[in-house]
């Protein structure tokens, strides 16, 4: 499976990408990544501190939304529409702005963490290139923007929309107070599948809820697997993860979450798809999905950080399987 983020396949697992060219840069960013190497030198700061540098977040934040307006559209007779196209596209753009505002918020509150932690430090904010005051701007601007698209969608979905501040805000904190942040996150970044379904048509739907849980123990999955990189930091600072938690046991409780997350989207198309050509379709992108995740676990070395960092990224790619085959799912 070819790696996320825009770098070629390494040669093998275990084979990361280093940092890219040029002073100022992250130092788990893909090599050569376009924020380095054409972004005007005043606005690199504030877009690494979006993560710009480093998309796999925007997509994994944007694929639970393509979910859910496919199983939304897969749910109506009429199917696919045109304004389908603009929550394509609109919740495109609004993960982001909201990844970025997110990830914004993340360094804030973690600027002492981020400074004591060796893959971290480099970032904006521990490392001088942003100022506290810089941040909170940018935090906001980039908020903002998102707001206004999400104001184009139904009533339902701006709820909703306005519902996942509340997640956002509190995810930084969980990793101080429980072993589970991972829960944290996968409860505010598959909140999309909810939001997209319901700027469908306005309504709200179990096949969403499903995928909004189906979501969730994925987002256990990979996220376990991006924890076991900085175990040894956390452990010197305090820092509570699922993967310090689970251990030498990881595999066998993500091989749990695996079997869970797949069965719940099992249960979504089943809910969601209209006659035996959809449901087919759809049940093929969540075994394909379920297929790319047992080839993770198949892969996975969790001593070995840049082999976590590999198969995390690699995610998009599972997602994107499964957001594709929904979507033929819907068409049919």
């Amino acid at each position: 499976m070819p790696e996320t983020g825009g770098t070629p396949e390494p040669a093998r697992p275990g084979t990361g990408p280093g940092s890219g060219p040029g002073p100022g840069t992250v130092a788990d960013a893909p090599r050569g990544n376009w924020v380095d190497l054409y972004a005007p030198a005043r606005a690199r700061p504030y877009l690494r501190l979006s993560r710009a540098d480093r998309p796999i977040g925007t997509w994994l934040l944007l694929l639970p939304c393509w979910w859910g307006v496919a199983l939304a559209a897969a749910g109506d007779p009429a199917g696919w529409g045109w304004w389908d196209l603009w929550v394509v596209l609109g919740c495109g753009l609004g993960a982001m702005l909201m990844r970025g505002a997110g990830c914004t918020w993340n360094d804030i509150t973690d600027r002492d963490f981020d400074a004591a932690v060796a893959r971290t430090r480099s970032r904006p904010l521990p490392s001088g290139q942003v100022t506290l005051r810089g941040a909170v701007a940018w935090m906001v601007a980039q908020a903002l923007v998102a707001g206004l698209i999400l104001l184009t969608f139904p009533q339902l979905a701006i709820m909703l929309g306005v519902g996942s501040l509340a997640l956002v805000a509190v995810y930084p904190f969980a990793k101080r107070f429980t072993w589970w942040p991972q829960v944290f996150l996968g409860l505010a970044f598959n909140w999309g599948a909810l939001l997209a379904y319901a700027a469908h048509d306005g309504r709200a739907g179990w096949p969403a809820l499903l995928a909004w849980l189906g979501g969730i123990a994925w987002t256990l999955f990979y996220d376990t697997i991006y924890a076991h990189q900085d175990k040894e930091d956390d452990a010197l600072i305090g820092v509570r993860s699922t993967a310090r938690l689970f251990g030498d046991r990881t595999v066998a409780w993500l091989r749990g979450f695996m079997a869970v997350s797949v069965l719940l989207l099992m249960l979504a198309v089943l809910l969601a798809a209209q006659g035996v050509a959809a449901m087919v379709a759809g049940l093929a992108g969540v075994w394909i999905f379920g297929a790319h995740l047992g080839w993770q676990l198949a892969r996975l070395d969790i001593d070995d950080p840049a082999n976590c960092l590999w198969l995390f990224r690699s995610n998009r790619d599972a997602g994107l399987i499964l957001a594709l085959f929904l979507a033929v799912a819907a068409a049919l």
